[in-house]
């Protein structure tokens, strides 16, 4: 069988990002020029402050640019409303944070099956089990999240960002709140869930290790790429 060349999936074009401060205009971000590949799986490394956070909300829509265009799947978020892009985040995109952003009155299973109850999914409940019982989970599905360790909580957050089957994932320093013993088995369970669904996996890390994982490294400093 012939293999397919790779799509485009992200594509940006002169990105710029700046802010009026009392100080004056800051440029977060400058001239940022990207193309990353279907199933890629980039690290965004970069000093605090050198714009890496904010890389990622434009690449993922949840901020605008102030120069420059975005397009995802060969669609120009730049030109939506924000309607737009939410219905395009719904349809491509899955999230993780550092800080988990689970739901707290909710159960394991209620957090990873909402976003599938969400889009009218019949069979929410089906994959989510399924996906918690892939992430290790089976036995925590009634447990609300201050019931649940840190790590059990970012693995209840990968089964949710991964159940929709997201051609994108943005992860941004998905095992900064872990201990190094937690965190290389997130990080394990997160490059195989990739892998598994051929999902293009977008994070920013300050783990050397961590970035060392991805196929390709985006180093910013001072808000313009020096290494890509």
């Amino acid at each position: 069988m012939q293999t397919q060349p790779l799509n485009d999936i992200i594509k940006t074009e002169n990105l710029g990002k700046s802010v009026i401060t009392s100080d004056g205009m800051l440029h977060i971000l400058s001239s940022i020029d990207l193309i990353i590949k279907s199933g890629e799986s980039i690290a965004i490394v970069g000093e605090s402050g050198s714009g890496k956070s904010t890389l990622i909300s434009l690449l993922a829509g949840l901020d605008m640019p102030t120069s420059g265009f975005v397009s995802l799947n060969g669609r120009s978020l730049t030109t939506m409303d924000e309607d737009g892009r939410a219905a395009m985040r719904n349809e491509l995109v899955g999230f993780v944070f550092q800080s988990f952003q689970l739901l707290p009155g909710l159960t394991a299973l209620e957090n990873v099956m909402l976003p599938l109850e969400l889009s009218g999914d019949k069979n929410a409940k089906v994959s989510a089990v399924a996906l918690l019982d892939r992430v290790g989970l089976s036995h925590r599905l009634s447990h609300t999240p201050q019931k649940l360790s840190g790590g059990e909580q970012q693995r209840v957050a990968l089964a949710r960002a991964f159940v929709t089957q997201p051609a994108i994932l943005f992860a941004d320093e998905p095992t900064g709140n872990l201990d190094s013993k937690t965190g290389a088995t997130v990080i394990e369970l997160l490059f195989e869930l990739n892998q598994e669904n051929n999902t293009t996996l977008i994070l920013v890390t300050h783990d050397q290790v961590l970035a060392a994982r991805c196929q390709r490294i985006i180093k910013l400093d001072s808000g313009k790429i020096v290494e890509k």
